[in-house]
């Protein structure tokens, strides 16, 4: 990775601090981190001081330090609100969204089995043509295989 030349991690939904890991890049001549959440001070390296155009850092609103305008304080390092969709904000409308899912599922399947077999249940005449049919498949698959298994034999004497 240390000879890595391209980053473009834009319109990720990344967040969190820089890796400090990104310092030691030595190669990179494109960088992109445009577009997401990330905060705290942007690196400072050999190679990412000479990224100086703003765009590469645009719309990450907790970002400070060179070459942003927003300077960085030690104990003042932009963090974003509580209030903006939290972790467990997060968590709760997913599992929402998996109770929903998992509801519906259930629910097309209650109606389709007892769709089927609550008619079959009550209807007389409609369970026996049903059986009735179901022989017959099951008649046609039978036949179907003796007849091939029949040929495969006259084919191999």
């Amino acid at each position: 990775m240390k000879s890595l030349e391209s980053i473009d991690l834009s319109f990720n939904q990344l967040s969190g601090e820089l890796p400090q890991s990104m310092s030691a890049l030595s190669w990179l001549s494109v960088l992109n981190l445009s577009n997401n959440n990330f905060l705290g001070a942007i690196l400072k390296g050999n190679q990412l001081q000479s990224f100086d155009d703003l765009s590469i850092y645009a719309n990450n609103p907790y970002l400070c330090g060179a070459p942003l305008p927003t300077k960085c304080h030690v104990n003042d390092i932009p963090r974003p609100p509580s209030s903006i969709h939290s972790e467990d904000d997060k968590g709760d409308e997913e599992e929402k969204e998996n109770i929903l899912f998992y509801f519906v599922i259930a629910l097309g399947f209650i109606t389709g089995f007892w769709g089927v077999i609550g008619i079959l249940l009550i209807k007389k005449r409609w369970r026996h043509a049903y059986f009735r049919y179901m022989e017959n498949v099951a008649d046609k698959i039978y036949m179907a295989i003796v007849i091939m298994v029949a040929r495969k034999k006259e084919d191999d004497m």
